[in-house]
């Protein structure tokens, strides 16, 4: 699981009937630095799946590859990333 920030929304012009009901978004996964709020800690952004509605800005714990389909089972869905929580603080000691 990564901590990203969600920085945009994606629009598909068509997609899966079984990922209804979500929205894309666009997120970039922070480094340590970026967790501190220094600049240039953000690495290259990714597309998320999204059932819990994030916006811009919003800092997200992001799951990915068959972990971000698991929470679905039995039914399967095509994804490959998911927002799994949306973060009020991060504290970095």
């Amino acid at each position: 699981m990564r901590i990203m920030e969600c920085i945009g929304r994606v629009t598909l012009s068509k997609g899966h009937p079984l990922l209804r009901g979500a929205s894309w978004r666009l997120a970039v996964p922070l480094t340590q630095e970026g967790l501190q709020g220094k600049p240039g800690g953000r690495a290259e952004p990714i597309v998320i799946y999204d059932d819990l509605g994030a916006d811009n800005g919003t800092l997200m714990a992001v799951t990915e590859s068959a972990e971000a389909a698991a929470p679905f089972y039995p039914e399967v869905k095509p994804i490959d990333a998911l927002n799994a929580a949306i973060l009020d603080t991060i504290s970095v000691g």
